[in-house]
């Protein structure tokens, strides 16, 4: 346990295996963010990687003052996981693709009134929502392909039979255009957690947070919908956010950038497209910040995948996984981009998160069919 909870410094704590692959840029964003003003402590997780000037897949807990910038412009990035009605044994992907098409579109006039309900009021970017975006983020139908504890899955009301409908993604637009303004009006210096500005940004936050909850919601009814059956949400957790949070006795602000929260219940950890995922029960604990891997992590910068990839592989055979699972992904620098071999092996994540007595596995999840994008993303 030990081994996988590394102090490299008085403020920095990096949760990671001895063969677990971490850039050494992500390493050095680290300390740098430890040595912003009031920053307390800041946690690498096993998936860290170099993000903007600051890492992705890491925890900072800050005193008195807070980062947007740490938060970055996804506020409320984060994953849904939905039970659906749909009989694993009996679906045929192909068929799931054809009745699913484009959902890349707005929403149509039929939906508004559960946009109204679900939304915050008075927001922009609200065209955005029911669409999933670019990057890393997806939605995909998943079977349980191992239960390792039964009891925990019948308490979440998962029936092993149907298939999961998982969905990641964010505020769009909304996140990036209060990053944008904040940036403008107060650089990177932060934020003292009594003023106007601090007061202000938070209200923002939390729009976003909703706005993104909302937009999983949506994305998750409007393939349902599709599909033409019926399903239920089995847990929503966001991984790009800021909370108030008490730690060693100390009252400060917890920031999460691509760090999936490990005091509020059961979470979900993918890996990437070709990948399993797992579901997993964290354990809380002050040495992660209470905080676990989002996923798997990038291992390859974006710009250097099509030029490492192009010559082994056409789009086409990136659409089928080793796993036998299809992608749809019509945007042919996003596949490359997000081909699984530009991230890390999720089970070398679980396998460092359970080294270090973080979290308990209760199953884990097979890709079936993976929907990114059908046109020049998004």
């Amino acid at each position: 346990m030990g081994n996988c909870i590394q102090a490299l410094s008085e403020r920095v704590t990096l949760i990671a295996s001895d063969d677990t692959w971490i850039e050494g840029n992500a390493i050095q964003q680290l300390h740098t963010t430890a040595r912003l003003a009031g920053m307390r402590h800041v946690a690498g997780m096993p998936d860290l990687h170099p993000g903007r000037g600051y890492p992705v897949g890491a925890a900072f807990f800050s005193l008195g003052r807070l980062y947007p910038a740490l938060i970055g412009g996804d506020i409320g990035c984060g994953m849904a996981l939905w039970s659906t009605h749909l009989e694993s044994r009996k679906v045929a992907p192909d068929k799931l693709d054809k009745r699913l098409r484009n959902i890349d579109e707005p929403l149509d006039d039929t939906w508004q009134a559960l946009v109204s309900e679900l939304a915050p009021a008075g927001v922009g970017h609200r065209q955005a929502l029911g669409t999933i975006g670019g990057g890393n983020h997806f939605a995909e139908l998943q079977c349980i392909d191992e239960i390792h504890d039964a009891q925990a899955l019948a308490a979440l009301r998962i029936d092993e039979k149907k298939l999961l409908l998982l969905v990641h993604s964010g505020s769009r637009g909304l996140g990036r255009s209060i990053l944008e303004e904040h940036v403008r009006r107060h650089g990177h210096d932060g934020l003292e957690q009594d003023s106007a500005a601090c007061r202000d940004y938070l209200a923002q936050h939390d729009d976003a947070l909703r706005f993104a909850q909302a937009n999983r919601h949506l994305i998750a009814r409007r393939m349902l919908a599709r599909w033409g059956v019926d399903g239920e949400q089995v847990l929503d957790v966001d991984h790009n956010l800021v909370t108030p949070t008490v730690i060693a006795g100390e009252a400060g602000w917890l920031h999460r950038k691509g760090a999936t929260p490990s005091d509020g219940g059961p979470v979900i950890i993918p890996g990437s497209r070709g990948d399993f995922s797992y579901l997993v029960a964290p354990i809380a604990s002050e040495a992660s910040l209470f905080s676990l891997a989002h996923g798997a992590g990038r291992k390859w910068m974006r710009s250097e995948c099509k030029d490492r990839l192009f010559k082994r592989y056409s789009p086409a055979q990136l659409s089928k996984t080793r796993l036998g699972s299809h992608v749809i992904c019509q945007d042919k620098q996003l596949i490359y981009e997000e081909a699984p071999e530009a991230y890390k092996p999720v089970d070398s994540i679980i396998a460092s998160l359970q080294q270090a007595g973080l979290l308990t596995v209760l199953a884990r999840l097979r890709p079936v069919l993976t929907y990114k994008t059908r046109g020049e993303c998004c």
